[in-house]
């Protein structure tokens, strides 16, 4: 077994081995392992003592902040509450200081009382109920040995879980799914007891001995649960359901939330009533023995117990999946289904090295709520450019208002007052909107992930970026023409406002304090500190000068304000470097490449030219190197010094498609980060992540409508990330708008595919290459 060894954060504590009810369907006491015979009753003083001891030594060990303990059974009640009582003190005694302890109990619930539930509330235990339905459901199983009922106990449980005084202990209910009951049924009975959760659980089995299914159908389980999960959505969803969380979580590229379902490593040990130390007790369904370890609490650490292989088997994700299931589009979801619903006997696949026994169902389960809920839980940025802008302009506020809150009044009287005057500016109309186009300036992301990893860090906000926000909340009164000073601060004589150009005010070194003072449609700069007196007026419309270098606007390109930032002190965020600021002559020479190239572009891929002049807010000289886009903020594109129109027009196109792509992945999960697949691209031999290969099959879908040839391979891409388990419902819709995209494109001769273009060079590079929040 490979990988890190995986802490157990989750401790099944049997406190009692017997039970009070006789459910036929129990793995504990009707299935294969029968070693609950050979178990004392009730857990011992020094079982207790052992266990307390080796909990607080795991979490020591490996700096757990909370460990989790569940009271169970047999029916843990059985234990009576003196025992319980010793169970929670010795537990939080060890503990006490080292990690939290979350303690639960889960119960079927007859015995409960009040003088247990004051014991849960001293001690902080939440409790879960065992309940299958309506009477007629839970009694197909939840009977008494002798037959009698056990429904009427179980709600007098639950009604006392609901009153006021215990509400907060309520963990909610654990169903087991009979497909013989009526499943509306079952479901409207849970959720007229409004409870917290509810944990759907299919009925332990095995291939040895399958669940039962009266009519022969391989998915009768997966109707069952989607006939429930109609009625929850029909009536609002009126608690959470566990299940159902899972499947949505892990669908959108999220984790699974539950042991039976996704890939996520086990960390829960069971310690049974004789100190003895066991896998997943649902394991019990499989064979005598199955959960056995060797290991006991007064002899062996819960290392010991993760380090064994039957542990670790359930430890590997991917890799510890049949191989059948590994090559699944939903394995994600599914995860090979609970270990235990793997095994086989026989000698055509012995062990549970086998999908689960409920494969069919649990594909067809995660299918049918994709199919159900995909138009609801798509991204809008998915599919709208102005969605994923205003997504965009939401994310660049929210992260200025994390490094904000997350200051907490430490950043500095420059800040401070930024902050303050960022307010005034946010409360006019048109400084609002002045301050949206400034913090739309791409470079605004450069400088807030930097300062909230300076902040998060410990190292506090830095002058530059204190100073940034100044010099943006003055740049937006600016545009907005407001009667607002802001004082500003400036380094090496330049003070830069971002969208607007750099204002000189000394020599190189020289730094100091200005006051920005929007006047006369332009603006008045007055220097304090190391430049008193100093001052500069910017008319409206100022051309280059001594004292003021605007930045230019691309009037020829298809943008109406696309802007040539040569400036910006924030603009060296390419993996090139950015160029010095352009001569004239350069900057006009410079204009009519990309305005020529923008041509080309619009001519060739009307649709991609017009969404690229609603996106795409500034363009940046680079050094060397073709077109490319930055690390942060959707907007920005840089370029290199390249010749030719139509290898500048590819490598716009190919610095557009990555910056939208990287756009979406910050808006959006279009696959989970979890999964150690490889694939190998139809255009190469070489096996590389999901990530690339969407990468890659979208920027070549893009350059392939400027160029066919480009498109080789890429319906064959698209086939392998639609089936990959790694896609979530937004990055299927992203393919499906990609085959829109090329649909006929191949069969098409292209107007273009007579160019003398070959990727060769930079574009050749490109190929290989890898909420509204205010101010308050």
């Amino acid at each position: 077994m490979t990988g890190p060894l995986v802490p157990f954060r989750e401790f099944v504590l049997k406190v009692h081995s017997r039970c009070d009810l006789a459910c036929d369907h129990c793995y504990v006491y009707e299935h294969a392992d029968q070693s609950w015979l050979t178990r004392p009753k009730a857990i011992s003083d020094e079982a207790i003592s052992w266990t307390a001891r080796r909990l607080a030594e795991h979490a020591t060990t490996h700096a757990l902040p909370s460990v989790t303990v569940i009271l169970h059974g047999g029916e843990p009640l059985l234990a009576g509450p003196a025992r319980l009582r010793r169970v929670c003190e010795e537990l939080g005694s060890a503990l006490n200081g080292i990690a939290e302890l979350d303690l639960r109990i889960h119960t079927n619930g007859v015995q409960l009382s009040p003088r247990y539930l004051d014991l849960f509330d001293e001690f902080h235990v939440r409790v879960g109920i065992s309940l299958d339905g309506d009477r007629a459901a839970n009694d197909r199983h939840r009977r008494y040995a002798d037959g009698r009922s056990s429904h009427p106990m179980v709600l007098r449980a639950v009604d006392l879980l609901r009153e006021e005084r215990y509400r907060h202990l309520d963990l909610g209910l654990l169903c087991t799914v009979d497909i013989h009951n009526d499943p509306v049924a079952v479901h409207d009975a849970l959720a007229a007891l409004e409870p917290p959760l509810v944990d759907f659980l299919l009925p332990h089995a095995t291939w040895d001995d399958p669940p039962p299914r009266p009519d022969g159908s391989p998915t009768a389980y997966a109707a069952w649960l989607l006939t429930v999960f109609d009625r929850w959505t029909e009536q609002g969803r009126p608690m959470p359901v566990r299940m159902f969380a899972s499947v949505l979580s892990s669908l959108s590229g999220g984790p699974s939330l539950t042991e039976s379902l996704g890939l996520a490593p086990t960390d829960l040990v069971v310690i049974e009533t004789d100190g003895k130390l066991e896998q997943v007790d649902s394991l019990k369904s499989a064979y005598e023995g199955a959960a056995a370890t060797g290991f006991d609490v007064f002899r062996n650490t819960f290392d010991e117990v993760a380090a064994h292989p039957g542990v670790r088997a359930r430890q590997l994700g991917l890799a510890g999946v049949s191989e059948t299931c590994r090559s699944c589009p939903v394995v994600r979801s599914c995860g090979g289904g609970l270990y235990t619903h793997r095994y086989r006997s026989d000698d055509s696949g012995g062990g549970f090295d086998n999908p689960s026994v409920y494969s069919d169902d649990l594909a067809a389960l995660i299918r049918g709520i994709e199919e159900r809920t995909a138009a609801a839980t798509e991204s809008p940025a998915v599919r709208s450019p102005d969605a994923l802008l205003a997504a965009h302009q939401d994310l660049t506020r929210t992260l200025l208002a994390v490094v904000h809150d997350t200051l907490g009044g430490r950043g500095g009287a420059l800040w401070d007052d930024a902050w303050r005057l960022a307010a005034a500016v946010e409360a006019d109309t048109a400084g609002a909107d002045a301050l949206d186009v400034v913090l739309a300036h791409p470079y605004t992301r450069t400088w807030l992930v930097d300062a909230l990893a300076d902040v998060d860090a410990g190292r506090g906000l830095t002058e530059p970026a204190a100073e940034r926000l100044a010099a943006t909340v003055a740049a937006a009164a600016v545009r907005a023409r407001l009667d607002l000073p802001v004082p500003v601060a400036y380094r090496d004589g330049s003070l830069h406002l971002p969208t607007l150009g750099t204002v000189v005010l000394g020599g190189p070194g020289e730094r100091g304090t200005a006051v920005v003072h929007p006047a006369d449609g332009g603006f008045l700069v007055r220097g304090t500190g190391a430049a008193p007196g100093t001052e500069v007026r910017i008319a409206a419309g100022e051309p280059e000068g001594p004292h003021w270098l605007p930045v230019r606007v691309l009037r020829q390109a298809p943008a109406p304000a696309l802007l040539l930032d040569d400036l910006d002190p924030l603009r060296d965020c390419f993996d090139a470097p950015a160029a010095e600021r352009l001569e004239a002559e350069d900057a006009d020479a410079w204009a009519h490449r990309i305005a020529e190239a923008w041509s080309l572009l619009a001519d060739a891929v009307p649709d991609q030219a017009a969404e690229a002049a609603r996106t795409l807010t500034t363009l940046t000289p680079l050094s060397t190197g073709a077109a490319a886009p930055g690390r942060h903020g959707p907007g920005a594109l840089g370029a290199g010094p390249v010749t030719g129109a139509d290898e500048l027009a590819l490598g716009l196109l190919s610095g557009f498609r990555r910056a939208k792509l990287r756009a979406l992945g910050e808006a959006t999960d279009l696959y989970a980060l979890d999964g150690t697949w490889d694939h190998r691209t139809p255009w190469g031999s070489e096996h590389v992540t999901f990530s690339r290969l969407l990468a890659e099959t979208f920027e070549r879908a893009g350059l392939g409508l400027y160029d066919p040839r480009f498109l080789t391979g890429v319906p064959e891409a698209l086939d392998m990330i639609e089936n990959a388990a790694e896609v979530t419902v937004d990055g299927k819709q992203l393919i499906a708008t990609v085959r829109k995209e090329i649909s006929g494109t191949r069969s098409a001769a292209g107007k273009n595919r007579g160019r003398s273009l070959s990727p060769s060079g930079p574009v050749a590079n490109v190929l290989a290459s890898d909420r509204k929040v205010t101010f308050e």
